[in-house]
């Protein structure tokens, strides 16, 4: 389980090595993502707290990156933060999230993107809930949710 200090320190001395690298031209994300996407995940934006779809999702899956499919987060690991958007205390793996020291807006916060394409996914903060503390705070339009359906019927 990774701890704030651990976060922390990937954000100063460098992320763990991905599963593999997606890299694509502006032009190809453009022709791939709608333009609410592209804006979030290619150049950092922020969507409007409470407008996500996936805020008030609370079915079994898994989270995927919107731009390369990589899977970030599991459904079992979100929680209602009351902040307006998708919050999770864990990544999916160790080395799917890649940390950014950020201090736009005269903030210091940490950056969270995946670590496959480099798409801007939103911010990690230390008040999330036990055990681990952290509260990764996700744009919806950075993720899609891949369902998981029972056999049962």
């Amino acid at each position: 389980m990774l701890t704030w200090k651990e976060v922390i320190n990937f954000s100063v001395k460098g992320n763990p090595t991905p599963d593999q690298r997606v890299e694509k031209t502006e032009s190809e994300w453009k022709s791939q993502l709608t333009p609410e996407q592209f804006r979030i995940t290619r150049l950092k934006g922020t969507e409007r707290p409470h407008s996500g779809a996936l805020c008030s999702i609370h079915e079994a899956g898994k989270y995927n990156c919107v731009c390369c499919n990589t899977p970030l987060f599991d459904s079992t690991i979100k929680f209602e933060s009351g902040t307006g958007w998708p919050s999770f205390t864990q990544p999916i793996k160790e080395n799917a999230i890649k940390y950014e020291r950020d201090t736009a807006f005269g903030m210091v916060r940490v950056e969270v993107m995946c670590n496959t394409c480099d798409a801007h996914l939103g911010h990690v903060f230390p008040d999330g809930p036990k055990p681990s503390g952290l509260r990764y705070c996700i744009n919806s339009e950075s993720m899609k949710l891949e369902q998981e359906f029972s056999n049962e019927q």
